[in-house]
């Protein structure tokens, strides 16, 4: 069936589903406009024969997992898992000025690209393969994550477990500019130095031990950490109480980027022995989270090129990218299924105020995502 022609003839309730997501405005940390919206999905998802289970929560937003079909497919089959989020950076209230439009063949709107889109191609797919009574050779789980965003324990923990029983993972996040997916993602740890030493008059500093001296001297120890890729950020810092005193307390929380486990394995090492620069003063480094590397696996390249030529058969061409920043896709990955990541529609503006997705690869997409859950 030729789907790229299906979903061009269907963009008009394509255009029309994204807009009512986009004006339900999602900021993860509102919990009733995170389950409003989420209970749009879910109330379109129920006409489909799935079965959907519910995981309340009480910080987040409530999570979903959603299985098509219901009833059992055959035996030794592992299930695809998309992975999907409902959640965004925009505060509520945003829609007013950060309207939702279309231009040429570009939309905007707040969470258009990042990453309403990628449910609605989720949405439209599964409706495709319902109503047109098409088989899957594997069951489907759509889960979809309310704190993607900040990131939650509870979150990770369920992609874990579901990772674990799938043969491999689609995250619908948005597309590489250009439309390349993202293959490999860097890992992120966030981390908090803390110092301590003596106060003293600042006109006798050497009665003194500066704390705030020490944070940024173990802080140009870790800038000089010799990871290929490696970026390092001084995010917050604070210490002392006057200009004419000798600060005995300071602290510093920095954003570490690196691009495989060995690089993570290394920067532990290497927080683990460091030492005070004056011997009087204590240092503490503490980690405030992790995001896990996603790395471009064996499995993921063969993946990956099996997916390219189903593409292929599109009139598509798919490209392996990479990117600095982490997803629901690099979870999965910890659990070395095959994942792949940037499926959702080309575009740019992510978290910024022109944030848009392109209508044709919008479109694309959604067609290359319905072929992949029936053939793969």
């Amino acid at each position: 069936m030729d789907f790229l022609r299906y979903f061009k003839s269907r963009q008009g309730e394509m255009i029309s589903r994204l807009k009512t997501l986009v004006r339900l405005e999602s900021p993860t940390s509102d919990k009733i406009a995170v389950d409003k919206c989420s209970a749009a999905v879910i109330s379109e998802l129920s006409s489909l024969g799935v079965k959907i289970k519910k995981i309340p929560q009480k910080e987040i937003g409530d999570l979903f997992l959603v299985e098509y079909p219901s009833t059992e497919i055959k035996a030794g089959e592992k299930p695809l898992l998309i992975l999907v989020h409902i959640d965004t950076v925009w505060p509520v209230g945003t829609i007013e000025h950060m309207p939702f439009y279309l231009a040429e063949d570009r939309l905007y709107g707040p969470g258009v690209l990042d990453m309403k889109a990628g449910v609605v191609s989720a949405m439209m797919a599964l409706k495709t393969i319902n109503n047109l009574g098409l088989n899957p050779r594997r069951k489907i789980w759509m889960f979809i994550n309310s704190a993607e965003e900040t990131g939650h324990e509870e979150a990770h923990r369920q992609i874990v477990a579901l990772a674990k029983r799938a043969g491999a993972a689609l995250c619908l996040e948005p597309a590489l500019p250009g439309g390349a997916l993202k293959m490999a993602r860097k890992g992120r740890l966030v981390i908090k130095i803390e110092a301590s030493g003596c106060s003293a008059h600042a006109s006798t500093p050497e009665k003194g031990v500066n704390a705030i001296e020490e944070v940024i001297t173990q802080w140009l120890k870790l800038k000089k950490l010799k990871i290929k890729g490696l970026t390092a950020n001084l995010g917050l810092i604070g210490g002392g109480e006057k200009a004419n005193v000798v600060p005995d307390k300071a602290w510093a929380v920095v954003d570490l980027r690196f691009w495989t486990a060995r690089d993570l394995a290394q920067i532990k090492s290497f927080l683990k022995n460091l030492k005070p620069d004056n011997r009087q003063a204590k240092i503490r480094t503490s980690i405030v989270s992790i995001t896990p590397p996603m790395e471009f696996s064996p499995a993921s390249r063969e993946l990956f090129a099996r997916v390219a030529d189903l593409a292929s058969n599109l009139g598509l061409t798919l490209a392996a990218g990479q990117s600095g920043g982490g997803s629901d896709g690099s979870i999965a990955s910890t659990t070395g299924i095959p994942v792949l990541d940037g499926l959702g529609p080309d575009g740019d503006g992510i978290h910024a105020l022109d944030e848009h997705l392109l209508l044709s690869s919008f479109i694309e997409r959604t067609a290359l995502l319905t072929r992949l859950l029936l053939e793969l």
